[in-house]
């Protein structure tokens, strides 16, 4: 049977090997670092949109008052990747040392919210769901992903990322 948590972990895997693939780059790479960059952010954005307005509420509704903590941890964390880690990423030049370096912290930030989401948040959601009904979110998700209110989220996220990244200066003192 097919579930919600089995699709956000592949696609966690996936953010990983394209974080491998940009730390492996040299400061020559420009055209494969851009290129990874709008990889990771057409899979992160609408991961990480949908787990906001669906997934992540779900798990507050019938969490009782510690479990409400991990939804805490999980939205602030959500919102320092869009509103400060990935601007920053956005603002570097691809062939910099600053580029290199904010991917990397990048990476690590989405590597130890996936750690903690799947170690902590998944077993959560396997106590207070069933089986059905991720796989109902899961359904649910494939969808909005292809329906134009999903493209239409992912499209105003990287809009207010690229916005945000203007008014960056990562290599300022």
């Amino acid at each position: 049977m097919r579930s919600i948590l089995a699709t956000l972990r592949k696609e966690h895997d996936q953010l990983r090997a394209l974080f491998e693939q940009v730390n492996a780059t040299t400061d020559r790479a420009e055209k494969t670092r851009l290129e990874l960059l709008q990889k990771i952010e057409a899979t992160l954005v609408p991961h990480a949109k949908w787990e906001e307005m669906v997934f992540y509420p779900a798990l507050k509704s019938r969490a009782n008052h510690e479990q409400k903590l991990l939804w805490a941890e999980a939205m602030q964390e959500h919102r320092a990747v869009e509103q400060s880690v990935l601007p920053d990423l956005k603002a570097c030049e691809p062939g910099s040392r600053e580029f290199a370096g904010s991917a990397k912290v990048m990476g690590e930030f989405i590597d130890h919210h996936a750690k903690e989401e799947e170690r902590e948040i998944f077993a959560v959601m396997r106590e207070l769901f069933t089986a059905q009904e991720l796989a109902e979110m899961d359904e649910q998700y494939e969808e909005w992903k292809a329906s134009g209110m999903g493209e239409a989220m992912t499209l105003d996220a990287k809009i207010k990322t690229g916005v945000a990244s203007i008014f960056r200066s990562p290599g300022a003192p």
